[in-house]
Order: structure tokens, then sequence, then C-alpha cells
């Protein structure tokens, strides 16, 4: 049997926003790392299928010529009917049933890449397994949070930290609540 995990893996400001109010990261592209990608590439291996919500995908068609998850099977979630799209299944599957498939079909890890809303749906359905926030020492002001109101108590387990440029990456394992 897959030993997959469902993984979050996001970027974070300080004051804990993942996006601007307009969806937009622009705020991710001057940020010193380390010289590389930040551990991105490293992360990218493990994973064998991406799950992201529709407004997170419509902001990664805005940033990226070529659509960057192209060589993995990836999944749209959205409760509206969508026009097909390359690389790309739209999907209004329960969660509960999509994400253990995806857990034992996929080759390698799961990743949720967003947004806010879905990391909560994810959380209230005990469907994620670990948790790779990077804090970019940013304050927004304002935007979308990563914990929405109404995001279920969770408790979590700090398994590492690594500092990357001003950058501070933390990895956490679910605990069952």
């Amino acid at each position: 049997m897959k030993n997959n995990k469902v993984v979050l893996y996001i970027a974070m400001s300080l004051d804990g926003y993942i996006a601007r109010l307009d969806g937009s990261v622009d705020w991710l592209m001057d940020v010193e790392a380390d010289g590389g990608d930040g551990g991105y590439g490293e992360f990218y291996k493990t994973v064998g299928t991406v799950v992201m919500g529709r407004l997170t995908y419509d902001e990664v068609l805005l940033l990226a010529d070529e659509f960057p998850y192209a060589d993995k099977p990836c999944y749209v979630l959205s409760r509206s009917q969508q026009a097909p799209a390359p690389h790309v299944t739209f999907t209004d599957e329960a969660l509960t049933t999509l994400i253990p498939r995806l857990k034992l079909t996929s080759e390698g890890d799961v990743w949720l890449v967003g947004g806010g809303q879905l990391v909560g749906d994810f959380l209230a359905a005990n469907l994620l397994d670990e948790l790779q926030i990077t804090i970019i020492p940013k304050v927004l002001g304002e935007g979308i949070p990563l914990f929405p109101q109404g995001t279920v108590p969770s408790t979590f387990h700090l398994m590492h930290i690594q500092k990357i440029g001003q950058m501070a990456s933390l990895m956490y394992k679910t605990i069952d609540n």
C-alpha cells in the first residue's frame, strides 16, 4: 500500500496572508532567498499529484507563460462547470472521496497548492498530513489569510525549521484532533 501524504506547501506573509485581496502574489517576487529556489525543486520531486482551487489556478495562469505543473496530474476544485483546459482536471467531487483516492493512486505525495478556503476545508475533513509553510518577511496589512475565519481549531507538531535567506521554512505534521 502506498504511503503518500497530503502536503500543504505554501508561502505566507508575517501577518498570515498568502495573497493580496485581489489574489496577487507579486509580493513574493523580491524576497532574498538562498541563491537557489528555496527548496522548491527538492519538494516538487516528491509530488505525484497537484490539487488547487479555481482562484489559485487562475492566478497560476497569470504568473506563468506555460502551466508549471503540466508534468503531473493536476486537479482544480471548482463548484462551477469549467471549459476543458489542457493539463488539468476540473472537479467538484467531494474532498472526502477525491483526496483518499488520489493518495492511493498518486505516484508521489499530493500537493495542496492553495488557497485559503481549501486549506480550511482540508483541515475540517482531516485530510492534511503535513504543512510546509515558508514565512516571508513582509507585512501585507490585508489579504487572503492562510487560515480564514471559521477554520477548525487544529494542533500541529513541529518537525523541522530551516532558514532560507531571509525566509523561515517550517514543517509541521498534523495531530489528530
